[in-house]
């Protein structure tokens, strides 16, 4: 693999025609100062999620069309790695979510999710595998859990994988674009899920009890959650999903919940036609939003920010915009949203995901067929 610094890389690998460059560096004004912005690698395409390697050894990003890729401390861009499954990569299908098992240093476990197809349709699918000690395969990978029944025909997959303080992984589960399901307890659409790592469902989830109910289900009601994050301060989950056209929110599940889609809602149909089953903006026996958008930005991945690097975003929360085209930067007092900044918007970039490194800066990942993963970081710190 060639190792170059940037500006001989970008114009030797350019020369031949080589997928991969590297951009330069660019600093631009927010109302915290300026912000630098620094890209670590490009030309992947449609990036969809970034997790940390420890100890320096780079980054794993998943490209929707079904690469998982290794991004190095110095931006050099793997080949795919082998052992990832076949995804269903049609519209918003693909490779989506990938997250570091929390005993890595232990077990080297990545964990997947995906859409995957089956019985006519397609459906979101969650697997894992150990990552080889050369980190170019994922060995052994299982399946431990599928959105049950497969409806999608390529729309609203989701999902966010997070893993809490007791040693659970939620999955944020989109709706596959078929509205009633999503008050389906029968159905896994519209759902937010909580399992163990391997797949075991906890006894004290909601509706385990139940008859006619997933047992795997923990609040219901949601459209297509592409945000999950852990409150550090208070180890709660939020999530986010997309509205129709209006309505994004943001909601703080609890369990046996029910989160109102398509009952309640801030938006309406992209026809501008009224969502047929809404009953309203919010409606008795479901949950309101923590926060709402009535125009929509499109929100895509979520990070909390509690590093000890740039104070001045401590109590910040970071959600990605798709065609809002701007990283957003909400301020939180508790759990209260006090005030919104728009980032990056001058870059005109999709942003797909976004994480607190663990060296303090924030990273994101641009969707586009040549799509870029950035390092954000305050120049006034």
């Amino acid at each position: 693999m060639l190792r170059l610094k940037p500006l001989a890389a970008f114009a030797l690998l350019a020369s031949f025609g080589c997928q991969y460059s590297v951009a330069e560096d660019r600093q631009l004004s927010t109302e915290l100062g300026p912000l630098n912005v620094h890209t670590v690698a490009e030309g992947l395409a449609n990036p969809w999620a970034v997790a940390f390697l420890p100890d320096g050894q780079g980054y794993l990003v998943s490209e929707r069309p079904g690469a998982l890729r290794r991004v190095s401390a110095e931006g050099e861009v793997s080949e795919p790695l082998r052992g990832v499954p076949e995804v269903f990569a049609v519209s918003q299908g693909g490779l989506l979510d990938v997250v570091l098992s929390p005993e890595f240093a232990e077990d080297r476990l990545v964990y997947l999710s995906y859409a995957e197809a089956g019985d006519g349709a397609a459906g979101t699918a969650v697997g894992r595998g150990k990552l080889s000690a050369d980190a170019t395969a994922l060995e052994g990978f299982e399946v431990i859990f599928r959105q049950q029944p497969k409806l999608s025909s390529g729309t609203h997959f989701g999902s966010r994988l997070v893993f809490d303080r007791d040693g659970h992984l939620f999955i944020a589960l989109g709706d596959n674009n078929d509205r009633p399901t999503a008050q389906d307890l029968d159905k896994l659409q519209g759902k937010l899920v909580r399992i163990f790592p391997d797949g075991r469902i906890p006894d004290d989830n909601p509706f385990l009890s139940r008859d006619g109910a997933r047992d795997e289900i923990w609040s219901y009601g949601h459209r297509n959650q592409q945000g999950a994050a852990l409150n550090p301060w208070s180890g709660r989950l939020w999530t986010h999903e997309h509205g129709p056209r209006g309505g994004d929110e943001i909601n703080i599940p609890e369990a046996g919940k029910n989160y109102g889609w398509p009952l309640a809602t801030h938006g309406v149909n992209y026809s501008m036609l009224a969502i047929p089953e809404a009953k309203g903006k919010t409606l008795e026996g479901t949950e309101p939003p923590h926060h709402v958008w009535e125009k929509s930005p499109a929100i895509s991945g979520m990070a909390f920010y509690d590093a000890e690097r740039f104070p001045a975003w401590q109590h910040n929360l970071f959600i990605g915009a798709l065609s809002g085209q701007a990283l957003i930067r909400l301020q939180l007092d508790g759990d209260k949203i006090v005030h919104e900044e728009r980032l990056l918007e001058s870059l005109n970039a999709r942003v797909r995901d976004v994480r607190q490194g663990p060296d303090g800066y924030i990273y994101v990942l641009t969707d586009a067929p040549k799509g870029q993963l950035l390092r954000l970081g305050l120049a006034s710190e």
